[in-house]
């Protein structure tokens, strides 16, 4: 996605005629996914080095988890006090939005899950995998639409249209992995927190 996004967003931008500066794709995909993945490395390897994996496991990732879920709430609380107003007011809009994105975040899913499955490939490699390919990452297409149209732009709207629809669908794939997880060989060492599932 690092590589991929900001070439993909040119030219999907490019069908529609809309001219947007290279560097503006590129500088949102460094600030919205490269810088918070260089923190991630960094952190990772330091932990690592002077606590222990150990450490990392038990007690980083277990402190850790509260505060994504709360950054994730916060995020989404903050977009829709901004937006709801718009969102209210154009509910057909929101549904034509909302019906395309539903499909291909599910059709993407199915697809890439399948293969795993035919693969032969792991529960732990096959469901990140399949949920990464689905996942439409709205925080750099927000980012990008309000830099560049503006809050109050229909563009922002249907990126944060994308956010409403994408969590509880991701939700929702996430409880069909968990349901399906036994039509997969495990390796539960590739994990980073262990499947209570498969402690005996």
């Amino acid at each position: 996605m690092l590589f991929l996004y900001a070439p993909l967003g040119k030219w999907l931008l490019s069908v529609n005629n809309l001219i947007v500066p290279w560097e503006t794709i590129v500088l949102s995909v460094l600030v919205y996914v490269g810088l918070p993945l260089i923190c991630a490395v960094f952190s990772r390897y330091w932990i690592f080095k002077y606590k222990g994996r150990k450490w990392f496991d038990t007690k980083f990732l277990q402190y850790l988890s509260p505060i994504a879920i709360s950054a994730l709430l916060l995020t989404l609380i903050l977009l829709f006090a901004f937006k709801g107003e718009l969102i209210v007011n154009n509910p057909l809009h929101i549904l034509l939005i909302a019906i395309p994105l539903f499909i291909q975040t599910n059709f993407i899913f199915l697809i890439s899950y399948v293969i795993a499955l035919k693969l032969n490939l792991s529960y732990e490699d096959s469901a990140p995998a399949a949920l990464i390919g689905a996942s439409n990452h709205f925080e750099v297409a927000i980012a990008t639409a309000v830099m560049l149209f503006g809050l109050n732009s229909g563009v922002a709207l249907a990126t944060v249209v994308g956010v409403l629809i994408e969590v509880p669908v991701m939700l929702m794939l996430v409880e069909i992995c968990k349901k399906t997880a036994p039509w997969f060989k495990r390796e539960p060492d590739k994990a980073t927190l262990l499947d209570p599932r498969l402690i005996h």
